[in-house]
């Protein structure tokens, strides 16, 4: 078995000698471009300073990234934590040495920092990323994982099993439970680990957890452990080298909105009200603009090929406007390529109660007969959806955002599901990078709410780089 430590120690190094070697490669190969290739621009001194500079500047850049924790093996394989690291770490060097520069008049040339800093970043990321992908795959092997046993009431560790179980590139594995306080709990049926015990003991916790070799404790909420027993328990897991977290009974929070107060020796958590107003919805709206044009730009070669091809295999018009509900519930017409044969509306709800998912959210028709022969190449890469970029520019749909729905479906929101239409609908959105039209419908709504709840514009650049990957793999597509 591979213990917490293992895949730890086994990471970090890898991460080390990575990090060496992009920073090495970033730092030499601009000595090299603007000093060696190039004789006439610099003397003799000047080349041998900047040598010099570069070793520093190698030894500097790797110990800053582990400096802002970029090896920390808690934001490891989940997350952005990771990359922003990486990035603050980078940007912290290089304006040391822009300050040194200036305090000791030594004129650092420009052309030799606008190649190492974007080079060294962009080769940290893209490394750190392939990493990621490789333990990604180990985790989803059962390997490089912390074995976890989890402390807390039935309903709040079958949730975190759950969480865990539906993430496991986080590298979470649930191996036991333990229902303190609780003699007759039990977990649910579809939860397949054991509850191992229910004693409020501290010597009998310690030794539950020796039993199933975990090595992190996961401390949910429905705990019943007086305060006094959890700062022992802490101590007594920091001296066995195992790992403690705290999981508060908060679901679909990132971490932007969640700050950390410590008041009368309490960690107090502040959960900020997200609010999409003022210069945030001006840089969101902005952002859509830019990159709409954009877009339209790069793609109108390929708009106008799509619309001859529509337009040559099937008698109708080019496009299809459908109607569907957008931001505070306003209805909006929604642009698409046609991709099914005239007059398919019709014969929608006689198709649905054929399937029996007439009254259903999120209905669709399976093995639709509507769909055109071109249609089904447009569906599979979404490139019937290419002109709703004129409803971005319009402002009627947004680049990132939930995914529209029709009349009907929004019929069938609940309180909760409401709260999706807080922002306009998307292109794109987190529903199409996890899982597309494959995702059943609350856990639709559920990355819908998660989306408008913790909306940032990093999140919303993320979404469309991970979407160019969902829409060629073409996994769920409609």
């Amino acid at each position: 078995m591979t213990t917490y430590a293992d895949w730890r120690t086994k990471y970090r190094v890898r991460l080390c000698w990575i990090d060496a070697f992009v920073v090495i490669w970033a730092a030499s190969g601009a000595y090299f471009i603007r000093f060696r290739m190039d004789g006439t621009t610099a003397s003799t001194q000047d080349s041998t300073s900047y040598a010099v500079l570069t070793v520093l500047l190698i030894l500097a850049w790797w110990l800053f990234l582990s400096a802002w924790g970029s090896r920390d093996p808690k934001i490891l394989g989940a997350g952005t934590e990771e990359y922003k690291s990486v990035f603050a770490a980078s940007l912290w060097l290089f304006g040391l040495v822009a300050i040194l520069s200036y305090a000791f008049q030594f004129e650092t040339a420009r052309g030799y920092v606008g190649l190492a800093l974007p080079a060294g970043v962009l080769g940290l990321l893209i490394a750190r990323w392939v990493v990621r992908q490789l333990l990604c795959a180990e985790r989803s092997q059962g390997r490089s994982n912390s074995r976890v046993m989890i402390i807390g009431g039935p309903l709040s560790a079958e949730h975190l099993v759950r969480s865990f179980v539906s993430h496991p590139q986080a590298g979470y594995q649930p191996v036991a439970g333990y229902l303190v306080g609780v003699p007759d709990g039990a977990l649910a049926e579809d939860i397949t680990i054991p509850v191992i015990g229910h004693e409020q003991d501290l010597q009998k916790i310690l030794n539950a957890i020796q039993k199933c070799q975990a090595d992190t404790v996961a401390i949910s909420s429905g705990a019943q452990l007086a305060p006094e027993q959890l700062r022992l328990l802490g101590w007594e897991l920091a001296a066995k080298g195992i790992g403690m977290i705290l999981a508060p009974a908060l679901t679909d929070v990132a971490g932007p909105r969640i700050h950390t107060q410590p008041v009368a020796g309490l960690p107090l958590i502040h959960v900020s009200t997200p609010k999409l107003t003022g210069g945030k919805r001006v840089a969101k709206r902005l952002f859509d603009v830019v990159g709409a044009v954009l877009l339209i730009a790069f793609s109108s070669p390929m708009l106008i090929i799509i619309a001859v091809l529509v337009k040559a295999t099937s008698p109708g018009p080019i496009f299809y406007a459908q109607s569907r509900i957008g931001k505070d519930g306003t209805p909006f017409h929604m642009i698409k390529f046609r991709s099914m044969k005239q007059n398919a509306d019709a014969e929608l709800q006689r198709l649905l109660e054929a399937q029996g998912t007439a009254g259903k959210p999120l209905f669709k028709v399976e093995n639709d007969p509507r769909i055109t022969a071109i249609g089904k190449i447009l569906r599979k890469y979404s490139l019937d959806e290419l002109p709703q970029l004129f409803n971005v520019l319009m402002g009627t749909m947004s680049l990132v955002g939930p995914r529209p729905q029709r009349e009907g479906e929004v019929a069938l929101y609940d309180h909760a599901a409401h709260r999706r239409l807080y922002v306009s609908p998307g292109m794109s959105g987190l529903w199409q990078v996890s899982g597309r039209s494959n995702l059943s419908w609350e856990q639709s709504i559920r990355i819908d709410l998660y989306y408008v709840e913790n909306w940032s514009l990093t999140q919303d650049i993320v979404i469309l780089l991970k979407t160019f990957r969902a829409v060629f793999g073409s996994h769920g597509a409609v």
